[in-house]
This record gives structure tokens, sequence and C-alpha cells, in this order.
């Protein structure tokens, strides 16, 4: 524990300080609630996308033998640019993906057979599901770390700051209240001297 002065002026300060404590502490458990919300939110789109990506990859596995004509769909798959924005949450700037844009990568249809456009589809899905379960991880991992710093914040508040100060405030109380009582004590005696005139 710190070294206090045993004042008026530090006990003022302790009061005060306890207030601006108990005052910022509700904000940061809402904080923290609404971390917790996000963070549990960002978990259920990512569990969500990557059950998506699991079956549009299963339902790709049906075209394993289709990929075996020594034709690179991979050349017809390519990505052009991806569309971002940003939102803010609880103090946190996370990315968000509004759109994946796909070169239209022009093929000849005599020597491409049919299936080719289903697969640059189905291919196309996945990129963005993947591009997608990024962002999302992302938004994850800064919303988690914000949330630590958070849960750290609330813990100094609750388990160190606010009860320091109560006892700061108390040892304070306690050293005036004995200053202030040997001085009543010191004026009666001083009191009891002038009466009896030995001063």
């Amino acid at each position: 524990m710190a070294k206090i002065k045993l004042t008026k002026n530090e006990l003022k300060r302790q009061k005060d300080q306890l207030k601006r404590f108990q005052r910022y502490l509700p904000t940061l458990i809402l904080k923290k609630q609404l971390l917790q919300v996000e963070v549990r939110n960002v978990e259920l789109q990512i569990e969500d996308k990557r059950r998506k990506r699991q079956e549009s990859f299963a339902e790709l596995l049906e075209w394993i033998d289709v990929f075996g004509e020594n034709i690179d769909i991979a050349q017809l798959v390519q990505v052009k640019g991806v569309c971002t924005s940003s939102t803010n949450i609880a103090g946190v700037d996370l990315p968000i993906l509004d759109e994946v844009k796909f070169e239209q990568v022009p093929y000849d249809l005599v020597v491409y057979p049919l299936w080719v456009d289903a697969a640059v589809k189905k291919l196309q899905e996945l990129a963005t599901l993947d591009i997608a379960l990024s962002f999302l991880e992302k938004q994850a991992a800064l919303l988690a770390a914000e949330l630590r710093v958070t849960t750290q914040r609330v813990n100094l508040f609750e388990k160190v700051k606010i009860p320091e100060t109560k006892e700061n405030i108390r040892i304070i109380n306690i050293f005036l209240g004995d200053q202030q009582t040997a001085a009543v004590v010191r004026g009666k005696m001083a009191k009891n001297k002038l009466v009896r005139g030995t001063i």
C-alpha cells in the first residue's frame, strides 16, 4: 500500500477518488457485459460459417472425380476485390465484410465442359466463406483483447482501488479522530491548569 498523508486535504482527495472509482465502475461493468455478448455473437457466427463451409466443401468433394479432367478451374476463380466497412462496438473498431467481388474470367465454352459454371460458382462460394471467416476471426480477436483489458480494469477497481481507497479513508479518519481527541484532552488539561493557577 502506498504511503498516504494523514491530513484533511488527503482525506478529501481520497473521498473524491472513491467517488470517481464508484462512478466509473458501473460503466466498466456494462462495457464488459456488452463485450461478452458480442464475443459470443461472433463465436456463433464463426461456428455457422464453419458449418456452411464444411457443407459446401462436402458438396465440392462430389466433384473431385470431375476435377480430375486436367482442367484448371482455380484460374477461373480470382478475387477482384473485397468491399469492407467498420463498426464500433463498445469502443472497438471492427472490420465488416460487405462483399467479395470476383473477376469474370472469360473461358471458351467449347473447350470447357458444362459443369465448369457450377464448379466456379461453388469455388466462389467457398472463397467467400473463407474470407468471411477471416474477418470474423479478426473481430473475435479484437473483441477478446478488449474484453481482457476491460475485465482487468473491472478487477482493478473492484478488488484493489476501491478497497484500498476505503482503507485509506478509514486510516485517515482514525488518525484525525485521535488528533481531535488529543487536542480536546490537551485543551481540558490546559484549562484545568489555568483554573488551578499553575500556569
